[in-house]
């Protein structure tokens, strides 16, 4: 069972985000204060074991192995103040960005950036921040969807985000930016491969 989203106040911007008490999940979404729901355990551990599977990749950059990332989690990364969101999984490369992102909000454009589908949150993720991840050309976009235990992997293009594959459990996959390992998708959603 999932929450209903809560706007706790419109309009909004990144301030009254940061008025909060910092127990409270919020995003600011097209100028709307929106509490975030309390993830269900397929959610928590959808997010946890994407993390453990893209693990080598959040070290520091290796002579000719993975890239280099900086990948969090719930942290609030702000595209402009009516935006102001707290994705499941984010990363950026340290290529583009050396220094840690730090601080409330990040500044810092993620180059990739994983959302995981609950009832509550569905048509946020794949419409109105699609919309500006799109505009703010963050390179990549995966959608997890723990109902329907598939990942959707998409890539910024100018005329809009094109997709680039959809996998289900009983599947393996290579999915940019992370291509250089071979994804277990069922492993993802706590499926035996």
């Amino acid at each position: 069972m999932s929450q209903a989203r809560r706007v706790l106040r419109a309009p909004a911007t990144t301030a009254d985000l940061l008025a909060l008490a910092e127990d409270v999940a919020a995003e600011v979404v097209d100028g709307e204060l929106v509490e975030k729901a309390a993830p269900s355990f397929e959610h928590g551990q959808t997010q946890f074991l994407i993390c453990v599977h893209l693990g080598r990749f959040g070290g520091p950059p290796s002579g000719g192995g993975a890239a280099g990332w900086w990948i969090a989690t719930e942290v609030d990364v702000e595209y402009e103040p009516r935006q102001v969101y707290r994705h499941d999984v984010v990363g950026w490369r340290r290529s583009r960005v050396p220094e840690r992102p730090a601080g409330r909000p990040i500044r810092a454009r993620p180059d990739w950036v994983c959302e995981i589908l609950s009832a509550s949150n569905a048509s946020t993720d794949t419409v109105r921040k699609l919309r500006t991840l799109h505009r703010d050309q963050v390179p990549h976009y995966w959608i997890a969807d723990p109902e329907r235990r598939t990942l959707t992997v998409l890539r910024w293009a100018t005329e809009g985000f094109l997709t680039i594959m959809t996998a289900e459990a009983g599947e393996r996959a290579r999915a940019e930016p992370f291509d250089e390992i071979e994804l277990d998708v069922a492993g993802i959603f706590g499926e035996p491969a």
